[in-house]
Formats: structure tokens, C-alpha cells, sequence
């Protein structure tokens, strides 16, 4: 893309359609080329049957985990809700998960990975249940951060469904803090975003969080 916006810039329309990236194969050729000049320096013998090939095996696995940036154009589709105005209805609640999922962080490009929690409660609309793991793998194939990742979720499935709440749990293992700095083997990192009723009300709160598997005295 030549668009200088970045990516959070773009209206909620252009990120579900936004054109597949396109480099050329003079361009591919030419990353695989840096990356032959740095694997080289730090040590990397590309002379062997093993590592004449993986500057090229590394671009390519590079773009490939970052094709969150293409966009999703089948999560734009929603349905009639299913709920009539029963009682239950600012209760009920569609959760999804474990999505299971990795990314890559935007601090040191080291990956981190886990697994993430989606609930809704509808209010107009409903989303097919497969779209939940595409709206996770949009925003987690891409260059980001594990907090970002949850607002961005919360924010598409506001926009695209306007529910009555929605709450989001990312839980992951971040390779930047066990292979380098601290160098920990860490537990878990968590996140969560909640709006609308689950803001509001600690019990739905708790059921999303128990069906999580998380104790519900955490939140």
C-alpha cells in the first residue's frame, strides 16, 4: 500500500476490504537479499543445504504471518438475532473460545501466543460463530501488542454489530520476555476488555470469565 495512514487509521469498511498487499518479485528478491547480509553477520553460514535457502524461506514465512494487514471482507456479513425479547435476553451470551493464535510483537518482532476468549451479547444482529476466529486472526497476524489486540477486537465487533456487550480475553506467552531481557520463563500474560453490560454488571463479568477458566474472583 502507498496510503502514508497507518493501519488503526482506516475507517472500519477499509479494514474488512483493504486490498491484498502486493511485492513485486524484484521486491521479494531484494528483502531476501537484507536478510542473507544479516543472517550472514550474526553468524549464519548460508553456504549448507540447510541455510542456502532460508533468507528466501524467511520472507516468505514473514509475509505470510502478517496477512492480518490484507483485511477480511467475509466478516462484513451478520444476521438477524435469535432472541425475541425474552427476559434473557441482555444475558445471554455467545462466547467463543479457545481461538488459539500467534503474532508477532512490535517491540522485537519475537513472536507471542495463546489463546483468546470473544462474548457478545447481541443486540440487533449475530455474527456467524467461524467469524470470531477470523476477526482474532485479522488483528493477531499482523505486527502488535497484546493489549492493542483486545481494543481493536472490542472495537470491530462494536461497529460491526453495535451488541449490547462485549468482552474480550487474551491470554499469552510472550517469547520477547523468555528469550532475551529478563529472560523468563513466564506465566501467562492476561487481558481483558469488557463494554456495555459487561462493564456494568460483575455477574456476567464472572460467567465470562468462568467460562474462560479463570477464577471468578480475579475481576
Amino acid at each position: 500500500m502507498t496510503d502514508e495512514r497507518s493501519y488503526d487509521d482506516f475507517s472500519l469498511d477499509e479494514l474488512l476490504q483493504l486490498n491484498k498487499r502486493t511485492i513485486s518479485p524484484e521486491d521479494m528478491k531484494k528483502y531476501q537479499g537484507y536478510m542473507a547480509e544479516i543472517f550472514t553477520a550474526f553468524g549464519m553460514d548460508l553456504d549448507t543445504p540447510s541455510t542456502v535457502d532460508t533468507p528466501r524461506r524467511f520472507i516468505e514465512a514473514l509475509y505470510e504471518s502478517t496477512n492480518g494487514y490484507d483485511g477480511d471482507p467475509k466478516l462484513i456479513k451478520a444476521f438477524p438475532k435469535e432472541c425475541r425479547g425474552e427476559p434473557d435476553c441482555r444475558l445471554s451470551q455467545v462466547i467463543e473460545g479457545p481461538i488459539h493464535f500467534h503474532s508477532l510483537c512490535e517491540h522485537h518482532v519475537f513472536p507471542f501466543y495463546g489463546e483468546a476468549y470473544v462474548g457478545y451479547v447481541a443486540n440487533e444482529k449475530i455474527l456467524g460463530i467461524s467469524k470470531l476466529t477470523r476477526l482474532v486472526r485479522l488483528y493477531t497476524k499482523r505486527f502488535a501488542v497484546q493489549e492493542r489486540i483486545g481494543y481493536q477486537i472490542a472495537d470491530t465487533l462494536e461497529a460491526l454489530m453495535a451488541p449490547h456487550g462485549v468482552a474480550v480475553l487474551l491470554r499469552a506467552k510472550h517469547m520477547c520476555v523468555e528469550m532475551r531481557g529478563v529472560r523468563e520463563i513466564s506465566p501467562a500474560t492476561r487481558t481483558t476488555v469488557f463494554r456495555g453490560v459487561y462493564a456494568d454488571d460483575p455477574a456476567l463479568r464472572a460467567e465470562f470469565l468462568d467460562v474462560c477458566g479463570l477464577n471468578k474472583q480475579i475481576l
